[in-house]
């Protein structure tokens, strides 16, 4: 079985050109079920029926896994399979009527405008570090990319005179998006006063560099989201892509088309940028309600 996993990572790659998150999460999924089968002593696809499959869906649900989750296994599983068909390795698709269980979904968190200026302003400018960290966060809520763009950054991506950021997204797709005045400000003070300091390595490309002078990594940024988080006291769980989202509706809220934020955000499906549409309508609702005198 992982000679067959390690191909089918492999076509995932090369063939069908998936990002790397993507990869992982495939990844991920299918070393667990390779591992439940290990564990039943099944060790040929062709040994593997929807009975065995559901056994296994059992199992996660059992051990508390999310509705996403499980959803996201079948996913991988039936891709999996199918892959297993077309090379002729098996002869039926046991993952074939496998039915997805329902998604609730919920709209992502949202912070206010007086939150997102609580949490930009907690980087001190006064320190190498807090020039970067402010440089990060500016951008970020500048641009709406996601943690993996802002990290994948290099020194060539930041147009400042021409006020645009190149970055690469889901499939090494590029694409061009506007950055603000403050942010454009933010980042050429860290790449004026700090990044040299930072970085020990003068080959090194990366736009944002950690202590020890090398590419940030996710990990490092949301350590560092965490930390001024916690000092801003914005209650609630943030994440990098908090702040995507509230890039987005803000936008929203303030007049942005639909077409203009689906392009910032690097969206290939409208569908997936309109739910912020239902952040809008909802925060309308609730000022409607508590304004209007017989809401």
């Amino acid at each position: 079985m992982q000679k067959q996993l390690s191909e089918f990572n492999n076509y995932l790659s090369v063939e069908k050109g998936l990002a790397k998150n993507t990869l992982e999460s495939y990844n991920r999924d299918l070393v667990k079920f390779v591992t439940f089968l290990n564990k039943h002593n099944i060790d040929h696809p062709g040994l593997i029926d929807s009975s065995i499959i559901n056994l296994y869906l059992g199992e996660l649900k059992n051990n508390h896994n999310s509705t996403s989750t499980i959803s996201r296994s079948i996913a991988s599983i039936r891709s999996f399979f199918n892959y297993l068909l077309e090379e002729g390795i098996i002869d039926n698709n046991p993952a074939l009527e496998l039915v997805s269980p329902k998604i609730e979904k919920r709209l992502p968190r949202v912070l206010t405008t007086s939150e997102i200026d609580r949490l930009l302003d907690q980087p001190k400018a006064s320190e190498q570090k807090g020039l970067r960290d402010k440089a990060m966060l500016e951008l970020l809520y500048a641009s709406g990319i996601r943690v993996s763009e802002l990290i994948g950054l290099n020194l060539s991506d930041f147009e400042p005179r021409v006020g645009f950021l190149r970055c690469k997204g889901k499939g090494q797709k590029e694409r061009i998006v506007p950055i603000g005045s403050v942010a454009i400000n933010s980042v050429s003070d860290y790449m004026n006063k700090s990044r040299a300091k930072l970085c020990k390595n003068n080959g090194e490309v990366a736009l944002f560099v950690n202590q020890h002078g090398n590419r940030m990594t996710r990990q490092g940024f949301w350590k560092i989201l965490k930390k001024y988080a916690f000092k801003s006291n914005i209650d609630g769980y943030i994440t990098p892509h908090t702040i995507r989202h509230s890039f987005a509706t803000h936008l929203l809220e303030n007049g942005a088309d639909l077409r203009s934020v689906q392009e910032m955000l690097g969206h290939s499906d409208i569908s997936t940028t309109q739910i912020y549409t239902q952040i809008t309508r909802r925060k309308i609702r609730e000022v409607y309600d508590k304004a209007h005198p017989r809401a």
